[in-house]
């Protein structure tokens, strides 16, 4: 069983940066994508993008591209979400996933950390 834990949420001021951090137990063929999500109040859970441990292969969901950076530390099986010109709208619980391909779609991984709250103040 993979275990992901999210970390690095807060209270941020709008047009600053945060990066998040999600550490897993283990790497294995069968979890080879990280996926990541956000929640915000109300709303359907929304895919940001994914990054292979295996080549770091990194894909954007267009609403992102530009202000969210994936990066990994295979070393550390951990990957990192690097957020910037943050505004109010990215108010959210960030969730980081595993699987077995870059899907783009929550029920399809395998695997859920336990989220963090990023919260965006004016």
């Amino acid at each position: 069983q993979v275990q992901l834990v999210e970390s690095g949420g807060g209270l941020v001021q709008a047009g600053g940066s945060l990066r998040l951090s999600c550490a897993a137990s283990e790497r294995t063929f069968s979890s080879n994508f990280m996926g990541w999500f956000r929640q915000a109040p109300g709303k359907e859970r929304e895919f940001l993008g994914t990054i292979s441990w295996s080549g770091g292969s990194t894909y954007y969901a267009d609403s992102v591209k530009g202000r969210f950076t994936f990066s990994r530390d295979n070393a550390k099986n951990t990957v990192y979400l690097e957020m910037t010109s943050l505004k109010a709208e990215d108010t959210a619980v960030y969730y980081c996933a595993a699987g077995r391909s870059s899907w783009n779609r929550w029920n399809m991984y395998d695997y859920w950390g336990q989220g963090t709250q990023v919260i965006v103040s004016s």
